[in-house]
């Protein structure tokens, strides 16, 4: 493709000019957006609003490293409205979402002026919400199509911000969040939570709609080893009553206990960065053709900035290190390899090599890191804390902690990690704490693509019996874990049936732990009668671009039709359905348009009809899951019966992944667009010369070789001339031309392209209603005429012109059809006037023949 005519608009390049401009700007502290002025105001007049948007879109992705929060939240709001009030169709949010998903790649790319201007044309075309071009972007990025009303059960109950050890600060989270189309999210903070980083995260979650929780991730001794304890405290009515909680001295109190606790943690990440210093890289000598220099901690520290230290900062922070090593022993592999007369063999030995480097990427360094044989210190983040510094917070039994949390704030919810853990550890910590123990992550998407969750139909098993209150499973699962820890202990063949096993007289602690849980099983059940031991599922996302599915979760019968087809075809979709089956509740429930306003007596009578009950009332749809009920699937097949997906999962991915983790040292062959692709990009007159044409040839031929006369060659020209007038009168009415600002000229109201495409309609139905339906269908196939039957022919011609117009409308998603629904006087009146000018036109042409 090239960057001359006939591709690309020159709005394509002034709006490339203008985002440029406008970073310049940004980034010299200059900009001069007003979010606080509506959209629909004086800054319509004032500036373009693609330049407003990209405005909003710069001033998040500028503060990523840099700015305040209450910048970051303006930012949000304005952009917010931005993209709800200026997507005018019925794919309002989902317009929103592509424009502003574009408008992100758009500042953010790097790469040649050609892509530049591809991803201004596709804003410029999105721009207009027709439902193809949105949909086409919606699953070029991996986003799956959301219902209009907003109420899909779409969430994720365990990511990370930039505050722990997560990419993206509460802004931005919250707004790729909505992007994706989460509506409830958990944000996981490691034993504090800082509360601006709380104010923050609150107030963004609520100009975007979404119910966000915040949990605090404790860490507690069990078996030598440290377990995952997420405290979720609830029952705030809004972000400044959660600020006035942490703001208790009892919680301030835990907040520095926390505070202490992580830098405690932190000192056991410098350790291994120590050990990295001492031996780990000496080990990538032979890879990277040289010894790497020693990591600095204060560098270390600065790159962490307001996050916690962790393994994966730690990963990255050598990435970022030694990658120039990487890219220097890469290019000299590629300059190798050009060479023509390399030896087949050195070729391949090359060719490995270099294959090594390029996937040596910040996730392989990870699985370095978290590997025991190659670095045997990383397991002491997961041992217990019995060092002489200590702190007190991480040397809290189980029932200790929760007992503590509880006091503090009763009937929060506590959520019980699965990583590592076994069926047998999960019992023991359920009856340890005393049904303090509200919720179990069942699933884990980082944990169980890291293979750390091998025994989950186990605990699912322990789990659903429990919340059943079945003594026999609970005995039988009891008796399993006896069996399977003391062999010598099994029972005879007479004794499988007795409620207890024999006992060994040199039986473990752990063999007399679950003796006393089955002498005791009706204490367990009654911990969990009246409350359900729920399943809670997320991703551990932390927002950053690795090999993995990203953020949220999503139940595929809340989605759209459209997109519930997207999943189910294998080669369309990028997205991964879980092997996780929950129930759904559908709650119905319908509203009146005015409360309390008094029925018209049709209405009245209308519902008194059994279809017609809830005649003008708007129909809302709830969908609550049921996560008590929580299956996990074993290979495909679930044990529940629902209906005929049974044995299928209902828990699909959000994101998309078709890459491999890659440094990109690979030479890229640059793909030629196909020609659907490339017709796409032409600019805005060889399209609408191309539409007219498709258009008005078929007309033409139709109107030659059916009518007689001037009609034969003047009724194509006739047919389009009226049709482009109505096309344009319907533009500048339904857009308030006749009573908006005089400032703007009425050209500005009319979208020359939807003309063009209407007139292209409008010529294949010329085909539709004289050749095929008049001609074939009504005079040689049942001798009607406008002779013998006028009315009836009439009659069925203007049918089929409203039918056409109406799938063609539905087509287009064209926004008079979408007021239409919503009561707008001007487009019932531009509608009814359209199919009547058809059907006018078709009586002229037939008086005349």
């Amino acid at each position: 493709m090239t960057l001359h005519s006939p591709y690309f608009d020159p709005q394509d390049y002034q709006f490339l000019a203008m985002i440029r401009q406008t970073v310049a700007r940004n980034r010299k502290g200059h900009a001069h957006v007003l979010p606080k002025l509506s959209p629909n105001g004086i800054v319509e007049l004032a500036e373009p609003v693609e330049l407003r948007m990209a405005a909003s879109v710069l001033r998040l992705l500028d503060s990523l490293e840099q700015g305040k929060a209450d910048d970051r939240i303006d930012a949000l709001a304005a952009l917010h409205d931005e993209v709800l009030i200026m997507a005018r169709t019925s794919l309002r949010i989902n317009t929103g979402r592509v424009l502003v998903q574009i408008m992100k790649e758009l500042v953010r790319d790097k790469g040649d002026l050609e892509n530049q201007l591809r991803l201004a044309h596709d804003f410029r075309q999105a721009a207009t919400g027709r439902h193809a071009v949105v949909r086409r972007l919606l699953h070029r990025y991996y986003m799956l199509e959301m219902p209009e009303d907003w109420n899909q059960a779409v969430f994720d109950n365990h990511v990370h911000d930039a505050n722990t050890k997560g990419r993206k600060n509460a802004t931005h989270l919250i707004m790729d969040a909505w992007l994706k189309g989460i509506r409830s999210l958990t944000v996981i903070y490691y034993n504090y939570v800082a509360p601006g980083a709380a104010r923050e995260l609150l107030r963004a979650a609520e100009i975007m709609g979404i119910n966000v929780r915040i949990g605090l991730l404790f860490h507690a001794p069990h078996r030598g080893r440290l377990v995952d304890l997420i405290w979720i405290p609830r029952g705030f009515t809004n972000a400044d009553d959660f600020i006035a909680f942490l703001s208790m001295p009892a919680i301030a109190k835990l907040m520095n206990e926390g505070r202490t606790a992580t830098r405690w943690l932190e000192r056991r990440i410098l350790r291994i960065l120590n050990v990295w210093n001492d031996t780990e890289r000496q080990r990538l000598a032979p890879l990277l053709g040289a010894v790497p220099d020693p990591l600095e901690e204060r560098e270390f520290i600065r790159f962490v900035g307001s996050g916690q230290a962790s393994l994966l900062h730690l990963a990255e922070f050598i990435h970022k290190h030694i990658f120039p090593l990487l890219e220097s022993r890469a290019a000299a592999l590629r300059e190798m390899l050009a060479l023509p007369e390399l030896p087949d063999g050195v070729r391949h030995d090359a060719d490995a090599e270099l294959t090594a480097l390029d996937t040596f990427t910040t996730e392989a360094i990870l699985a370095r890191l978290n590997d025991p044989q190659l670095c045997p210190e990383s397991a002491w983040l997961q041992n217990s804390c019995d060092a002489a510094d200590c702190p007190d917070l991480l040397n809290q039994p189980p029932l200790a902690l929760l007992t503590r949390l509880d006091s503090l704030r009763s009937g929060c919810r506590v959520t019980l990690n699965l990583a590592g853990l076994s069926q047998e550890d999960v019992l023991d910590l359920l009856w340890d704490c005393q049904g303090r123990i509200t919720h179990l992550e069942l699933f884990n998407l980082k944990d169980w693509q890291n293979g750390d969750l091998e025994p989950l139909q186990q605990i699912n098993e322990l789990q659903r019996a429990i919340n059943d209150g079945s003594v026999p499973r609970l005995k039988h699962i009891l008796l399993t874990l006896l069996r399977d820890a003391s062999p010598q202990a099994r029972p005879s063949r007479g004794d499988e049936g007795s409620a207890i096993a024999p006992a060994c007289p040199l039986e473990t602690p752990r063999v007399r732990k679950l003796r006393t849980i089955l002498l005791n099983l009706p204490v367990l059940c009654g911990y969990y009668r009246t409350s359900k031991l729920r399943a809670t599922m997320g991703t551990d996302s932390t927002s950053r671009p690795t090999s993995r599915y990203g953020m949220g979760l999503a139940y595929p019968e809340t989605l759209p039709l459209r997109a519930r087809r997207e999943l189910d075809d294998p080669h369309r979709s990028a997205h991964l359905l879980l092997p996780l089956r929950t129930e759904l509740l559908e709650q119905v429930t319908y509203s009146s348009s005015a409360p309390g306003e008094e029925l018209s007596p049709w209405t009245a009578f209308l519902r008194r009809l059994p279809v017609l009950r809830h005649f003008g009332q708007t129909r809302h749809t709830v969908w609550a899951p049921v996560s008590e009920n929580t299956v996990v699937c074993n290979g495909g097949q679930c044990s529940i019966a629902t209906g005929k997906d049974s044995a299928r999962g209902n828990i699909v991915t959000l994101g998309g992944n078709d890459k491999t983790p890659s440094n990109g040292f690979r030479p890229e062959t640059k793909k030629t667009l196909p020609l659907g692709e490339r017709l796409r990009y032409l600019n805005s007159r060889a399209t609408n010369a191309l539409r007219f044409i498709l258009g008005f040839v078929p007309a033409f031929l139709s109107f030659l070789f059916t009518q007689t006369g001037a009609l034969a060659w003047l009724g194509a020209p006739l047919w389009f001339l009226i049709s482009g007038l109505r096309s344009i009168l319907q533009a500048v009415l339904g857009s308030g031309g006749w009573h908006r600002s005089s400032v703007l000229h009425w050209k500005s109201y009319v979208s020359w392209p939807s003309v063009h495409v209407s007139l292209m309609y409008n010529g294949f139905s010329v085909i539709l209603l004289e050749p095929i339906l008049r001609c074939r269908v009504l005079e040689q196939g049942l001798s009607l005429t406008v002779a013998n039957a006028p009315v009836t022919v009439y009659t069925v011609l203007g049918l089929a012109c409203g039918l056409f117009k109406l799938i063609t409308h539905a087509l287009r998603g064209l926004a008079d059809l979408d007021q239409l629904a919503a009561g707008n006087n001007h487009s019932v009146f531009i509608y009814y006037a359209n199919n009547a000018v058809h059907s006018f036109l078709h009586l002229v042409n037939n008086t005349l023949e």
